[in-house]
């Protein structure tokens, strides 16, 4: 892929194993200069070393629960860069209390967590960066089949990731007269940070490989690969889309 000449933005970094800090090396190798967010100073020296490898890269201090917070951010973003062409979401929270038990005893305030991290976040960051995709682009959001199917201890994250892709169809009809395409990549479990936190995620690997018609798990490079090819000029006519890397898990009825 070459993104010569490409400026994006990636949410979600937080150490190497993060699914964006993969999406992040993989668009630099192929051009594209970035900024990369971060969501305080606790994170920002992680940050900081990742970025070493990458060419010139912006870093940016942005927590995105904050409406004040993005827009400083995209402020910031475009004096810097002028325009954009593509923004990585892949940012999701859960309590870690709403990622065990019983999906019934999640409480109001975790609900609401989750969804506005996890969902919401998407809605303000479209609306910042729609305005610097001057020549359309492209907005890439980390799913996962949990949104259409029960994944036990996934919980509420399943609920939020339901609303996350019904959300990247509605962005997509909206911001499509202006080229602006919305996706979303279905990741298979990868051992991340957020992986970590949710119940069963072991068993949950070992299910996906065993049922997989390719009969292993995915690796993030996949994932980045995907997304690169997302924010390439190469997927001008995907929008609105559900892309699952998954080694064919989702085909799979049992």
């Amino acid at each position: 892929m070459n993104l010569k000449g490409k400026k994006g933005v990636v949410f979600g970094v937080a150490n190497d194993k993060s699914i964006a800090w993969a999406i992040s090396d993989q668009l630099s190798k192929a051009g594209a200069r970035l900024a990369l967010t971060y969501q305080n100073e606790r994170l920002e020296s992680r940050v900081q070393k990742l970025a070493q490898n990458l060419d010139n890269p912006l870093l940016v201090q942005c927590d995105a629960s904050s409406d004040q917070e993005l827009e400083k951010a995209f402020d910031v973003i475009a004096k810097e860069f002028g325009d954009i062409s593509f923004v990585i979401h892949s940012i999701a929270f859960a309590n870690k209390e709403d990622l065990s038990g019983r999906f019934t005893d999640t409480t109001r305030e975790g609900f609401q967590t989750a969804l506005d991290i996890s969902t919401y976040t998407l809605l303000p960051i479209t609306k910042l960066a729609a305005p610097l995709m001057t020549n359309g682009g492209s907005i890439i959001v980390m799913t996962f089949d949990a949104s259409r199917g029960v994944y036990p201890g996934y919980n509420v994250m399943g609920t939020a990731k339901a609303a996350l892709e019904h959300s990247v169809r509605q962005l997509a009809y909206e911001h499509g007269p202006a080229k602006i395409r919305v996706n979303a990549i279905s990741a298979g479990p990868l051992e991340t940070l957020a992986a970590r936190g949710i119940s069963g995620f072991l068993d949950m690997k070992k299910i996906h490989a065993d049922r997989s018609p390719l009969k292993r798990n995915i690796t993030a490079e996949e994932v980045a690969n995907t997304a690169t090819f997302l924010a390439s000029d190469m997927a001008t006519g995907i929008t609105g889309a559900i892309i699952p890397v998954d080694a064919g898990f989702h085909i799979m009825a049992v």
